[in-house]
């Protein structure tokens, strides 16, 4: 990862060069004012100079804090703590392409997925389109092949099948690698077709990358993430009242019209009597699904270590994403989102949020069912977070880990965050860097450390 100081200089050469007229200015003003004290032209210049320079380190500094990830006190949020718990995730997604006035929501589930083209323009390193969030430039084209489970079939358990593009808003994604969509299904056609268009935010509901609680007229919060069919349902209702508002991931039915909140009660009450067992965090064959590979993102490592930042006392901690909402401004490699992270500090003391604009590989997102946490390397005085978004996509299997022992054995890792975290702890500990995601201990800079990096994977 680049440091923030070599972005900053970068940053204080670029302004600098954009606003050399300054420079330039305070120079000839100075002359003037030297040559003809009190001559009215001359000040104007020594002015406009002054005014021009002093913006140069003002915009390094702004370009700097958008383009390099890094937390620090100015972004914690007030009062420390926002109402959400530790395992609360709210996504504020762009809304989808609405089906005909007969579309009814219907389960579907994701067989085959390929990406079809994500091709931006990449000649700036930030690109705003005022009032869209979905401009086809950073939106991927997916090609789906979906079985559709329509409850108005004669066996909705066999479903019907349709193949098709769809654009996919980037904070969706990872409903795809899930396997789980939300679809509006329009009647048949006459020559026998069928249409199923995807509500991608109730796709990301239904994946389980959106939490979702209810809390019912007897003021009790009952979790229902991962209960596809019971989602399946409130979706479907709410979609009759016209749309219902969350507050964060939470629908309270005791601010609902008594119609609407007696249809919710009484899936609280079925499900009460037939619980309904959690899907899987993923449906079965997710390699047919994968995304992660074909889309833009830093490649998951065991990471850099700096010694300087090491020797003085640098460690990893991991933070947890609590929300996420879309804007309108994009990089090649990923959306810049507005996002509220829970970060442990390094020495015991109470967790506290923080608010942050980050740009968010586009990587990461296809893994966001799975995971919301994210790596931090955190400064010798505590003072700074800098999200590691190397280690982040191999802690959350973007990329696959392996490790080689001295034998020469192979040991994969996937799915073992838990030993990833343990293994990238200890070479930041022993000041040993491993910029990709083959560690071999069989390296000469990795044997004294050896033994106790094969003794954190057994």
């Amino acid at each position: 990862m680049r440091s923030y100081a070599r972005v900053l200089v970068g940053q204080l050469l670029l302004a600098t060069v954009c606003c050399a007229a300054g420079l330039f200015f305070l120079l000839v003003g100075f002359s003037a004012w030297s040559d003809a004290p009190g001559w009215s032209g001359s000040a104007l210049l020594l002015a406009s100079g002054l005014v021009i320079t002093v913006v140069i380190p003002v915009a390094a500094t702004m370009a700097t804090r958008q383009m390099f990830p890094r937390i620090t006190r100015r972004d914690r949020v007030k009062g420390g703590r926002t109402p959400y718990q530790d395992d609360t995730f709210v996504m504020w997604a762009p809304t989808s392409r609405l089906g005909t006035g007969q579309a009814r929501l219907a389960r579907a589930d994701v067989l085959e997925a390929s990406l079809s083209r994500y091709s931006p323009d990449g000649e700036s390193t930030f690109t705003t389109h005022y009032g869209d969030y979905t401009p086809d430039e950073f939106t991927p084209l997916i090609k789906l092949r979906l079985r559709v489970h329509d409850p108005e079939d004669t066996d909705p358990a066999t479903g019907f099948e349709v193949t098709g593009e769809s654009r996919v808003p980037s904070l969706c994604l990872s409903a795809i690698t899930a396997g789980r969509l939300v679809v509006r299904v329009g009647p048949a056609a006459p020559e026998g077709g069928r249409t199923a268009i995807p509500d991608w935010p109730g796709s990301a509901l239904l994946a389980g990358t959106r939490t979702c609680r209810v809390t019912g007229l007897d003021g009790r919060t009952t979790v229902v993430t991962g209960r596809v069919d019971r989602q399946l349902q409130q979706l479907r209702i709410s979609q009759e009242a016209g749309g219902i508002a969350m507050n964060g991931d939470t629908i309270d039915l005791r601010c609902l019209d008594p119609h609407t909140a007696s249809r919710f009660a009484a899936l609280a009450d079925r499900d009460r009597t037939h619980p309904e067992e959690r899907a899987p965090v993923s449906e079965p064959a997710e390699g047919a699904r994968r995304l992660a590979d074909r889309l833009p993102g830093e490649q998951g490592a065991f990471g850099s270590v700096g010694r300087r930042w090491s020797r003085r006392g640098g460690v990893l901690v991991r933070a947890r994403f609590l929300e996420m909402r879309a804007r309108t401004t994009f990089q090649d490699h990923g959306p810049v989102l507005d996002t509220i992270l829970r970060i442990q500090p390094p020495d015991g003391s109470p967790p506290f949020d923080a608010a942050r604009r980050l740009t968010v590989p586009m990587n990461y997102l296809t893994a966001l069912h799975r995971t919301k946490e994210v790596v931090l390397g955190v400064s010798p005085d505590g003072a700074s977070y800098d999200v590691d978004w190397a280690r982040t996509n191999l802690l959350a299997g973007v990329t696959e880990a392996k490790v080689i022992a001295p034998d020469g054995s192979e040991l994969p890792l996937t799915g073992g965050p838990d030993t990833i975290w343990a293994l990238m702890n200890l070479l930041v500990s022993h000041g040993l860097s491993n910029p990709g995601p083959v560690l071999d201990l069989r390296r000469r800079r990795m044997r004294a450390a050896a033994g106790i990096l094969m003794d954190a994977c057994a």
